[in-house]
Order: C-alpha cells, then sequence, then structure tokens
C-alpha cells in the first residue's frame, strides 16, 4: 500500500483556499440535497445521503449548511430539482476529463461545458470514450504530522483501504466506494480531519505530462471547468511530472 502521487505538486498551485472551500461547500450542499430529496432524510436508510454528510463533515462543513441542505432537499425550504449529467472531454496532450454536474438546466450546463471545453484547448467527446478509463473509488486526503504510512496503515487497513500513497507531508487514502463510511469513521475515532474526502473517480492509467505549456493548459481548463456553478467535480487521467511542476503557473 504504498506508491508515487502528484497530488501535492498539482494542488499547491491552486491554493485559492476561501474560493476552493466556497465551491466545495456548494457542491457538498447540492449533493446532499439531491440524496435527501431522492431517498429520504433518515441517514439510517439512506447510504448516500449516509455519505454525502460524512464527506461534508470532513471537509468541516457547519452543520447548519448540513441541515439547510437537508431541508431543501426534503422540500421544506422550496421545492428543489437537480439532474445528474456527465460530460466526457478531452485536455491538451490527449488528456481524458470527466465533468459531473447536478444541474437544474441542463441546456445551460451542456453550453457551458461546451463552450469551456472549446475556448481553453479542450473538447468535448462522445458518451462512453472517457468513461471506461475511470473507476469509482473512496477516496481521503490527510496532510501535516497525520500524513504518517505505518500510523494511518493501523487504522485503515480494517476499514476497507486498498491503498495508501504517502509523500511530501501528503496522504491519500483510496478504497472501493463501499468502504467511503467505514475509513471516514475511522479517522474520525482516531481525531484524524480529512482536508479531502469523497467517493470520486481514480484513473486506471495516467498521462504523464512534462511539458509546461500542456501542464499549464490542462490546469487552466480544470479550473475553468470547476468554476462553473454546474459542475460538481473534474477528474482527468494525468500527472504532472515532478521535473516541471515548479515552473507551472496557471
Amino acid at each position: 500500500m504504498s506508491g508515487h502521487s502528484k497530488w501535492a505538486n498539482i494542488k499547491h498551485k491552486k491554493d485559492a483556499a476561501d474560493k476552493a472551500r466556497g465551491r466545495i461547500f456548494s457542491r457538498l450542499g447540492k449533493e446532499i440535497m439531491v440524496a435527501a430529496k431522492m431517498g429520504g432524510g433518515d441517514v439510517d436508510t439512506n447510504p448516500r445521503l449516509r455519505s454525502g454528510i460524512a464527506a461534508a463533515k470532513a471537509a468541516n462543513m457547519p452543520n447548519a449548511n448540513i441541515d439547510r441542505a437537508i431541508k431543501k432537499g426534503l422540500g421544506e425550504l422550496g421545492d428543489v430539482t437537480f439532474e445528474e449529467i456527465q460530460y466526457e472531454g478531452y485536455a491538451a496532450g490527449g488528456v481524458a476529463l470527466l465533468i459531473d454536474c447536478l444541474t437544474d438546466n441542463r441546456n445551460r450546463s451542456a453550453s457551458e461545458v461546451r463552450t469551456t471545453l472549446d475556448r481553453n484547448n479542450g473538447n468535448l467527446a462522445s458518451s462512453g470514450s472517457v468513461a471506461y478509463m475511470f473507476k469509482r473509488q473512496s477516496h481521503f486526503v490527510i496532510e501535516g504530522e497525520n500524513a504518517d504510512e505505518d500510523k494511518l496503515m493501523d487504522i485503515v487497513l480494517d476499514a476497507g483501504a486498498e491503498d495508501l500513497i504517502v509523500e511530501d507531508g501528503v496522504a491519500e487514502i483510496w478504497g472501493d466506494p463501499s468502504a467511503f463510511e467505514a475509513i471516514a469513521n475511522a479517522l474520525e475515532a482516531a481525531g484524524i480531519t480529512a482536508s479531502e474526502a469523497a467517493v470520486t473517480r481514480r484513473p486506471d492509467n495516467t498521462v504523464n505530462i512534462t511539458d509546461v505549456h500542456t501542464a499549464e493548459q490542462i490546469l487552466k481548463l480544470v479550473d475553468k471547468l470547476e468554476d462553473l456553478d454546474d459542475v460538481q467535480e473534474v477528474t482527468g487521467n494525468y500527472e504532472i511530472d515532478d521535473s516541471i511542476a515548479d515552473q507551472v503557473n496557471i
């Protein structure tokens, strides 16, 4: 359960903390709303809601925000209708992208995603041409003193973690989607807070980017897509090579 991770050298280039936090809370809130609307407000009988709340707590989302999202989903604060849509595309360098949206207007989302791709050296792909390259996984990121391989291995192995990657003060924990709640509970019981926690998609293989200009084009496109209100998550099958990481500016 070890390996090499490019998480740190990508993330440190995108550290607009306040903006990122607001974006994360917005996405988590939408997910909780949809989960509550589809399966009800009882976490004991609604595993999607249970996972959404666990992810929100792992991201330090205030309880008031969580409660409000549940009430919106249940229609107590006005009816909310969101549709889940996934777009597939390509960025510079042949990098594959999955773009997950929650939207109340399919036409708006399609137009915004297509325009953003077209204006940033990308293009929309046909359905099924990209999705097969990724698999759904539980994903947790631990930073700082708790990013210790021996310590974390003892905590998360029994909870269902399948892969643990520790590098440069950052630990990534990967596992089956069904293990999300167990891993989150194990970390909470150990007093460890994840800086990121979600059921996401992990590429089966990655494209190693060694050209600074290409790296900047990819990261700029991902940033622009993530800025769209309807976009929940953008996942790509790329890694920025360590040899150029410090030269990349976006």
